[in-house]
């Protein structure tokens, strides 16, 4: 199985005494994504945050419908669409537009976060996030495939004989549903959608990613007796050369646990914490008490060239068809991420037979 790749940002800037300004960053985003296509990756990953808490860019769809106008190949993806804290009709139709006039390019990613702060000021629910993503999508899914008009009587959502236009271009757009807890999987698998993992979060929940995936396949092949569709995730990168490069990546990631996610997560062993988000308590504990020396593949791809190879071979063989990869995390200066992005298509992904690969053929010819 081929494994490609693509560019994945979740626009962190919150970081002590940080000079990068918000707007600066989402210029510096846009350049990376562009550059993603320029050096043969296969998509682009861009994240959607609110009221600068823990990234600033707050519409990924506009971001990409900029980045679709200026570029001819790369894959164009949320990571992920707040479906909670939007209408499903409207994502619906948005998406399907951006779809359309991409040529198809659309991979629409969706979750339910986990940052109470961004729930508040648009009056969802956030104790009821897990149910309300759940319907949501379902609405999302019934906009793109119903073949006439069609009414919705469910808890959040109720209307009426509606037809939703226009349709995506990919017959079906099938949903990315992003994946920290059992639950999310079986929403998956239960609607024949695809699914991306969060590896440390697999390996908390799974033991392992590849124990992640099997979870997901067994549930789709078992209990619904189908195949299971398509498998990604995401994992923070830095290619280094030298013992004090390796430190640098994993001391970024380490800032950025600490200073710009921690804050994010549910945390409060009480009633505060629903009961849904309950796994996120073990997981900040964990990330407080994380150290660079101590950190593993679970967290970060962080070494050399060939280190890198010999991880992502084992995700690979894991039943993963893409990992999408978080350059820019932790504050990491925008001349480096490009740098870094340059590095890892010619020292590392030439190990694997993606879509870059017939790239580099073509270009050979």
């Amino acid at each position: 199985m081929a494994l490609d790749f693509g560019y994945f940002t979740l626009s962190d800037n919150r970081y002590p005494n940080n000079p990068r300004s918000a707007e600066q960053f989402l210029k510096d985003i846009y350049a990376e994504a562009l550059w993603a296509e320029a050096v043969g990756m296969n998509s682009a990953w861009i994240g959607e945050h609110h009221f600068n808490l823990l990234g600033v860019n707050a519409s990924p769809i506009a971001m990409l419908a900029q980045i679709a106008g200026a570029t001819k190949r790369i894959r164009l993806a949320p990571a992920v669409t707040l479906l909670p804290v939007h209408h499903p009709l409207h994502v619906a139709e948005e998406w399907a537009t951006l779809d359309l006039l991409s040529g198809g390019r659309v991979d629409f990613a969706a979750g339910r976060g986990y940052d109470r702060l961004e729930y508040g000021p648009f009056q969802a629910p956030f104790e009821d996030s897990a149910e309300l993503f759940a319907e949501g999508l379902e609405v999302v899914w019934r906009a793109w495939t119903e073949p006439g008009r069609w009414s919705h009587k469910g808890r959040f959502y109720q209307f009426d004989d509606i037809e939703v236009r226009p349709r995506p271009l990919q017959a079906p757009l099938r949903p990315y549903v992003a994946c920290f807890s059992r639950p999310s999987m079986e929403l998956a698998a239960k609607n024949d959608w695809n699914i991306i993992y969060a590896p440390f979060a697999a390996a908390m929940v799974y033991g392992s990613l590849a124990d992640a995936v099997r979870a997901y396949r067994a549930e789709c092949e078992a209990r619904f007796n189908r195949p299971a569709r398509r498998a990604m995730c995401s994992y923070f990168v830095h290619v280094a050369s030298t013992p004090q490069e390796e430190r640098y990546g994993k001391e970024a990631l380490i800032r950025y646990f600490h200073d710009a996610l921690i804050a994010a997560f549910p945390s409060n062993a009480g009633e505060k914490v629903p009961p849904t988000y309950k796994y996120f308590v073990e997981i900040v504990n964990i990330l407080r008490g994380m150290k660079a020396d101590t950190l593993t593949t679970k967290s970060v791809i962080c070494g050399s060239p060939q280190h890198i190879i010999d991880t992502l071979k084992g995700v690979e063989a894991a039943g993963i068809a893409e990992v999408i990869l978080y350059f820019n995390y932790g504050a990491q200066p925008h001349a480096m991420v490009k740098e870094q992005m340059q590095r890892f298509m010619e020292e590392v992904a030439p190990a694997f037979d993606g879509s870059h690969a017939a790239l580099r053929l073509k270009a050979a010819e």
